[in-house]
């Protein structure tokens, strides 16, 4: 839709601070966004559509209505848009994800006689969280030893039950490690009293645990009284081993959790640890899919709400480190000092020391996660399987495709003109299959000619080698679908390409990188994949590799170009004696550094011709340092 049918008047939108919806025809939210000043923010989306971000370029034209709520301060702003963001999900936010399910150590102090247990699952009210950890079986063995001290219920609320309904504890309660609160062996204050000492244990206030038990060990020991100084120490060593389990990584006993962001074309990778006490308590990370024209800062802001934004209190740490600060540092940080119950809360990007090493840790972290998050997508099957599905079915293809080839073109400003042919076989690449074309001639006039020229050289060899007693391996299958890259310029070229060749039969489709939509022959708009979509996902996997290929390729050209053309304005010098000098001298650096009775050293370079090599290059550099 034009946005001028929908554009509200200037003065009905009020300047103080507030968050907006934008709304398409069957009202679903396509955007949230928040702003210090509404009527500017909003004036901005419609002044000048045509110079708009393309991603920002195509939800205002996607949406039909556009509404907003006045807020008192920047931080009720950004809360309120967190807020609907996640209601809504709206397809132009950035929207995290975690990377994978992390276990938490969970305590129900909302219940009569609370529970201790390891869960994954959706968080509940009532219910204290700590973590998340890196590996269950880590969490799961720490829990191990500090029932040792602190013999906390474990059970289910079945089997609490049935224990006092029979009068007999479980196996736990028999071998030490729960007090048994459901036979009555301690009362439900001491057995609080416990969860205390385990949720302060996990709080941080490991130290004073450990010294306080150290010295009543030792006055214990004073009194004789062994036996009880012997639960002391072996309690103490439980502790330890707890400890031992978290390296320590700042010589400060202190609190902060510690943010790195890591990018790749298509996606996003952030990555926490969690430091309390000095030590890494636990480690999160979230995958996000990459909307071009997002910035750092803003990717930094919203995986900042993520993270804080469903959490208790206590969870929310002093100091918060990340590699890149928000856009919004000031009402970032006042939002979380909310969060935290009104205690100080800072954000900042460290700069050198310990906390800086940390850091980079933290980002080499969410690099291989990443990398780990893209190879086991790739290479499951499902996952494949269901991309084949969503391609065969969204672009309406008669056979699956089960073969895909991509072509894409690159070169600079015209010269050097190269295309790329790519296979992907079972979602998959095979790389045997891979090939280079040079574009030269008419061809090369324009970006749709050289699609057209690639196109139909590839097919040409493909009915060659059906007309042949010996297939060409390279060039002798046929593809269920062609992907080319770019619009429907790009798409038609190729298409015409195929129907001229007689090969009718071969589905087309383009992917345009700036606004990732599936193109069609013919099509006056865009086939759109679901952001989420396994099968955008191997387009776009495809269409970057094309890409890739087609890059690489048109380097080397252009550096072998580049060895020759200082010597091809050069009167005189024809193509035997550049070779003789390149081969003498290595390149035209050289060659330009050379006096002229160097140059004569060449094969078939003379006196005269050395001095016009020699003045000719002179003059090129000079013209070159112009």
């Amino acid at each position: 839709m034009d946005p001028s049918e929908y554009r509200p008047a200037s003065g009905e939108i009020p300047t103080q601070a507030g968050v907006y919806r934008f709304r398409d025809e069957d009202r679903r939210v396509l955007y949230v966004g928040k702003a210090k000043n509404l009527r500017q923010r909003l004036n901005s989306y419609f002044a000048d559509p045509a110079g708009l971000h393309p991603r920002t370029f195509r939800m205002v034209h996607s949406a039909s209505s556009v509404e907003w709520t006045v807020v008192t301060t920047e931080v009720e702003a950004l809360q309120l848009e967190w807020t609907w963001i996640r209601e809504f999900s709206p397809r132009f936010n950035v929207m995290f994800r975690d990377d994978k399910s992390y276990p938490y150590l969970a305590i129900t102090t909302q219940d009569r006689v609370p529970r201790v247990y390891v869960t994954r699952g959706k968080r509940r009210q009532g219910v204290t969280y700590f973590g998340p950890f890196g590996q269950a079986w880590a969490i799961r063995e720490s829990l191990d030893q500090l029932l040792r001290v602190f013999p906390v219920r474990t059970c289910t609320s079945g089997v609490f039950k049935r224990a006092e309904r029979s009068g007999r504890p479980c196996l736990l309660g028999y071998i030490g490690k729960c007090a048994a609160p459901c036979v009555g062996r301690v009362s439900e204050d001491e057995h609080r009293d416990l969860v205390r000492g385990i949720t302060d244990f996990m709080s941080g206030s490991t130290g004073t645990m450990i010294s306080s038990r150290k010295k009543e060990m030792a006055a214990a020991a004073a009194d004789l009284d062994y036996e009880h100084a012997a639960r002391l120490r072996d309690q103490i060593q439980a502790l330890e081993t707890v400890l031992a389990k978290n390296a320590v990584v700042l010589s400060m006993n202190v609190d902060c959790d510690i943010f790195a962001l890591h990018l790749d074309e298509l996606e996003a990778a952030v990555q926490v640890f969690h430091v309390r006490g000095g030590r890494i308590r636990g480690e999160r990370g979230w995958i996000v899919e990459r909307l071009e024209g997002t910035t750092r800062g803003e990717l930094t802001s919203d995986y900042l709400r993520q993270a804080y934004g469903d959490v208790a209190p206590e969870a929310v740490p002093p100091e918060v480190l990340v590699d890149v600060g928000p856009d919004d540092r000031a009402s970032m940080e006042e939002w979380l000092r909310e969060r935290r119950g009104g205690s100080r809360v800072t954000l900042r990007v460290p700069e050198r020391g310990e906390k800086k090493a940390l850091l980079d840790t933290v980002r080499q972290n969410a690099e291989q996660s990443l990398v780990l998050h893209r190879t086991r997508r790739a290479s499951d099957l499902t996952t494949r399987s269901e991309a084949l599905r969503e391609v065969h079915e969204l672009l309406g293809l008669d056979e699956p495709p089960l073969r895909i080839e991509c072509i894409d073109n690159s070169h600079t400003q015209g010269q050097d003109v190269v295309g790329s042919l790519i296979v992907f076989e079972d979602g998959l690449p095979k790389k045997r299959d891979y090939r280079h074309f040079s574009v030269r001639g008419e061809a090369a006039r324009d970006d749709t000619s050289a699609m057209y020229d690639v196109v139909s050289r590839r097919f040409s060899r493909y009915l060659e080698s059906l007309a042949s007693d010996e297939p060409d391996e390279r060039f002798g299958y046929r593809p269920s679908l062609l992907l080319v890259d770019g619009g429907p310029s790009q798409v038609s070229a190729a298409r015409r390409a195929l129907d001229d060749l007689g090969l009718a039969g071969i589905a087309v489709a383009g992917l345009a990188k700036r606004l990732e939509e599936v193109w069609l022959p013919g099509d006056d708009y865009p086939t759109v994949f679901p952001r989420s979509s396994e099968g955008l996902y191997l387009l776009q996997r495809i269409r970057d590799e094309a890409h890739r290929f087609a890059i690489s390729f048109h380097r080397k050209k252009r550096a072998a170009t580049a060895k020759t053309s200082a010597l091809d304005a050069i009167p005189g010098l024809g193509p035997a004696r550049r070779k003789a000098l390149l081969k003498q001298f290595g390149s035209v650096a050289r060659i330009r550094k050379a006096s002229v009775e160097d140059l004569q050293a060449a094969e078939g370079v003379g006196a005269a011709l050395a001095a016009t090599i020699h003045e000719g290059l002179k003059e090129g550099a000079a013209q070159d340092d112009s």
